[in-house]
């Protein structure tokens, strides 16, 4: 990450970060030494072990959708078009996702067949996927959620004694830490969309190939708030504000609380480490709920 840190800044790859009264620019697009960590760390096991295809497969899907994160740094292609390819990413998982039912309470198991493998599968990388990269803007905030949704995963994975599929994004889970490391706060390095779509689309491959469709919802509900509550504001017509600032004693001013991060500093005058640390606070409650769920639920 230093090196990644030194040749970005070398190349004036920055970005600002707008939650500090100096005018602070981090090291952008740093995302892409997740990527590269990972498949490295992944190549180089396979002298040693023997893995699934399945995890070959979800490799190669993490990289078309970081591929496109890469692009989205670098050029715009248009929503409609990026999110339409995207969808279209993900179809090598289907022959794959080998469980396509899942358990409701007091109902039992609903089997899904072509419609979880056609329509569930690839909509829940991508929604997965646009959900971490909304879900972001303080120091370590969309990198240390995502890594505390992939490690409950990861648990509930081993708890139900079925880690062989997921191996590849164990190695993601181990890169993205690693980078955690670099974001919180403050921030030496930011990821860009290449970390949010890469980091995203391993939360939801890990997701529909274990079959954790109803634990992957509940884990995923703060993120899913902050859709709605963006989508509300959008709806609404309310006036368009991408950032809030940094007051003298260092406490966040907000414009409004209709994102999700911003509701805290809205009401409260919180720094933004602590309105972070609040977000692990909530995202980690509901992982919890989602681990302690039963089976593959």
């Amino acid at each position: 990450m230093p090196y990644f840190i030194k040749k970005l800044t070398e190349k004036g790859i920055l970005a600002r970060d707008y939650y500090k009264r100096e005018m602070t620019m981090i090291p952008d697009r740093g995302g892409i030494a997740i990527l590269l960590v990972a498949m490295v760390c992944f190549s180089l096991n396979t002298l040693f072990f023997k893995f699934s295809t399945t995890n070959y497969v979800a490799l190669i899907v993490i990289a078309m959708f970081g591929l496109f994160g890469i692009l989205d740094d670098m050029i715009d292609i248009g929503r409609v078009t990026k999110l339409l390819l995207m969808y279209y990413c993900s179809y090598p998982l289907i022959q794959y996702a080998t469980h396509t039912a899942f358990t409701l309470p007091s109902v039992g198991n609903i089997e899904l067949g072509i419609l979880y493998l056609q329509f569930i599968v690839p909509t829940y990388v991508l929604v997965a996927s646009n959900l971490v990269n909304m879900h972001s803007g303080f120091n370590g905030l969309a990198s240390g959620l995502s890594v505390i949704v992939l490690i409950s995963l990861i648990v509930k994975s081993f708890l139900i004694g079925d880690i062989e599929n997921i191996i590849a994004v164990v190695s993601i889970t181990g890169a993205a830490l690693g980078y955690f490391m670099f974001d919180k706060y403050p921030s030496k390095i930011f990821w860009g969309n290449v970390g949010s779509l890469t980091i995203g689309a391993a939360i939801g491959i890990i997701i529909v190939i274990q079959g954790f469709i109803i634990s992957g919802f509940i884990m995923f509900i703060p993120h899913t708030i902050n859709f709605l509550m963006y989508a509300y504001w959008r709806a609404m017509k309310f006036p368009v504000a991408k950032f809030g600032k940094e007051r003298e004693d260092r406490t966040l001013e907000v414009p409004n609380p209709l994102t999700l991060k911003w509701v805290l500093p809205y009401y409260y005058r919180v720094t933004e480490k602590q309105a972070t640390w609040a977000m692990y606070a909530v995202t980690i409650f509901f992982c919890a709920l989602g681990v302690m769920l039963p089976g593959r639920m």
